[in-house]
This record gives structure tokens, C-alpha cells and sequence, in this order.
């Protein structure tokens, strides 16, 4: 049985942005990968099985209002405010001038809860550019309220000059802070708040140029982060991050002033650099002469799709598009890989 984008969200209305466990709710961004995918037949057992790990979403208590919401940033006690702010912010004007308006001021926190607040703000509006109703437009105010209320910046802010730089160049000029050893564990968020106690990574920000191509970019940073997922062994979540983030970031695009989209760009690799200096413990591999799976792109998929992790439905929905604009293998060999290794989570 097959259910609609509408419908998905209805199933998961009751749900906040996050699992008991604080980690994010996957479940509307997921289920909008399998649309992408055209699996949508696969959407409902999925929604039916994941929504189980979901707890209620936050009430809102005391709301923000337009003269003092700064204060507010980055406040997790204030998620549901947040979330019934954008709700009203997009009653009272077009979601693509809320865009437009908004995510310059939530770009330097493209880190916000492990990137998930960008994450869910790009999957609602690919849905909202497809067909504008009332559950796509609550989800967008969801993402949008999630990546205010976890606003969270890492160290560094852009100058008047960079290095010149493209990612895949920039990125050996980066530091990683540890060794084979390095496990990582908890929470991604927790664990990036460590580069605040290192202030040599503040520079990283100003390596790359965002100047040239927005498109050829992006291409660059997640063939790069691609390869950066692959040679690495564990923390793999995180890495799944380097790739979909700024992926996701040709869904906004389109609706943001030129200089905002490029500046955008630039948080994007700065926190991509960040998960890169913190958790890994080898460089990219060199991705010269990789040659592509057997499997097609529906093995592909299908293999995603019987995993069941939502970060394997995401990982391989964003590979997929970047194949599409710069087919470089190593996004079918980093799909091809995810199920096996990312799994069920």
C-alpha cells in the first residue's frame, strides 16, 4: 500500500524532532528520501516500523516574538517555541520568503544538532517546491524551529580574504586532533563542541573559495567527504553528515540572494572540516582510477531500502544526486557501501 507525502506526515504529526534518546527524528526526512527515490510503496511499513522509536513532540509554552528572538538561538528548552514561530512566520508570508529571510541568519550554524536542522529544512522544501499544503509547510516550520532552537556555531567567522582554495585542496591543510585509537563516542553534537577548545581550527573557515561555480563546490566537497566516509572505520554516522549536508544544500539554493548561498557554501565545508579535524583519523582516500559496483542504480537503492537505517535511505538518495551532476564513482562505491556498514540505524 502506498501513501502519500501528506499522509507520511500526518503518521508522524505526533512526533518532535528528536527520539527519547536525543538523537534526531529521522523519520520525515527519511520517508521524503524514499519518495525521491521512487520507493514510495516502501514509505508506510518503514514510517509504521520507525515510528515506534518516537516520542511527542514539545508543547510550546511561552513564544518568542519577532522584537527579542536572538536571545533565543540555540535555546533546546524553547524547541516547540521555535517550531510555533516558524509556523506563524509562514502564515504570514511565502515559504520561499521565509527562506530567504531566515536561513542567513541560521547559515553559521549549519552544525545544528549534527546538521539535522538544515537536513529537515531541506527534505521539507524539496516536498513544498513539488506542492504547497498545511503538513509541508508545519514541516518546514519543524526544521526550521529544530535549526534555530540547537543553533549551534563553531570557531572561526569568515574574513574579507581566503586561501584560494577548493575543499578537496583545503582539506589537507585541516588538523585531525586524534589517532587510530579515537572512538568517538556519544553524541555528535556533544563531541564537536570540543573543536571550541581548539582555537587552531578557527582559520579553517577561510581556506576555500565559494567565488567560482556554487554547483562545482558542492560537487567538490562531497566527492571529497565521500572518499573521507570510506577510508575511515568507524564514526561513520558522522561522515554520512559530510556528504548529505552540503547536498542538501542544492535543494536551497535556488531560493536564497547569490552572496547568501555562497555564504551558505562556506558553513557547509566549515563544518564538514570540523567533523573532519575531529573525527578522523585518516585522510580522504585517493579516489584516481576507483571504478563503480556492479550493481546499477536500483541494485542501489533496493539495497538501502531492505537495510532500513535511515541514514543508509539518506546517504544513498544523496549520492544518488550527486552522481547524477558529477558522476564520479565514488558516490555508487560510498552507496554501495552504506547498508553493509552504516546498517539499520
Amino acid at each position: 500500500m502506498s501513501i502519500t507525502i501528506d499522509e507520511m506526515l500526518d503518521l508522524l504529526s505526533f512526533a518532535g524532532t528528536e527520539r527519547a534518546n536525543g538523537n534526531a527524528n529521522h523519520g520525515p526526512m527519511a520517508a521524503e528520501a524514499l519518495f525521491t527515490l521512487d520507493r514510495g510503496e516502501s514509505v508506510l511499513p518503514w514510517v509504521e516500523k520507525y515510528k515506534s522509536g518516537l516520542i511527542d513532540a514539545p508543547e510550546a509554552t511561552n513564544p518568542i516574538s519577532r522584537s527579542d528572538w536572538r536571545e533565543f538561538l540555540g535555546d533546546r528548552s524553547r524547541l516547540g517555541d521555535w517550531i510555533t514561530f516558524f509556523d506563524r512566520e509562514l502564515a504570514e508570508k511565502s515559504w520561499q520568503d521565509t527562506l530567504q529571510e531566515w536561513v542567513p541568519t541560521l547559515a553559521p550554524a549549519v552544525m545544528a544538532a549534527a546538521t539535522h536542522g538544515l537536513l529537515r529544512t531541506s527534505h521539507a522544501v524539496r516536498s513544498l517546491a513539488a506542492q504547497e499544503t498545511p503538513q509541508r509547510l508545519h514541516e518546514l516550520a519543524q526544521g526550521l524551529g529544530y535549526w534555530a532552537a540547537r543553533y549551534q556555531v563553531l570557531p572561526g567567522s569568515p574574513s574579507s580574504t581566503n586561501g584560494g582554495f577548493s575543499p578537496s585542496s583545503a582539506i589537507a591543510q585541516v588538523d585531525r586532533l586524534h589517532g587510530l585509537d579515537f572512538e568517538g563516542s556519544g553524541s555528535i553534537q556533544q563531541q564537536i563542541m570540543g573543536l571550541d577548545e581548539q582555537p587552531e581550527f578557527a582559520p579553517a573557515i577561510d581556506l576555500v573559495d565559494t567565488g567560482g561555480d556554487l554547483s562545482a563546490f558542492i560537487s567538490n566537497i562531497t566527492e571529497t567527504f565521500a572518499g573521507l566516509y570510506l577510508a575511515n572505520q568507524k564514526n561513520l554516522i558522522a561522515f554520512v553528515h559530510t556528504v548529505t549536508a552540503p547536498s542538501s544544500l542544492r535543494t536551497l539554493a535556488p531560493y536564497l540572494a547569490e552572496a547568501d548561498a555562497r555564504l551558505a557554501a562556506l558553513y557547509a565545508w566549515q563544518a564538514c572540516a570540523g567533523i573532519y579535524s575531529w573525527y578522523s583519523v585518516v585522510p580522504p582516500m585517493d579516489t584516481t582510477g576507483l571504478e563503480a559496483p556492479s550493481e546499477d542504480r536500483e541494485d542501489l537503492i533496493d539495497r538501502a531500502v531492505a537495510a532500513g537505517g535511515a541514514h543508509s535511505i539518506k546517504f544513498t538518495e544523496a549520492c544518488m544526486r550527486e552522481y547524477t551532476i558529477n558522476p564520479n564513482p565514488v558516490y555508487l562505491v560510498a552507496a554501495r557501501d552504506a547498508p553493509e556498514r552504516v546498517g539499520p540505524i
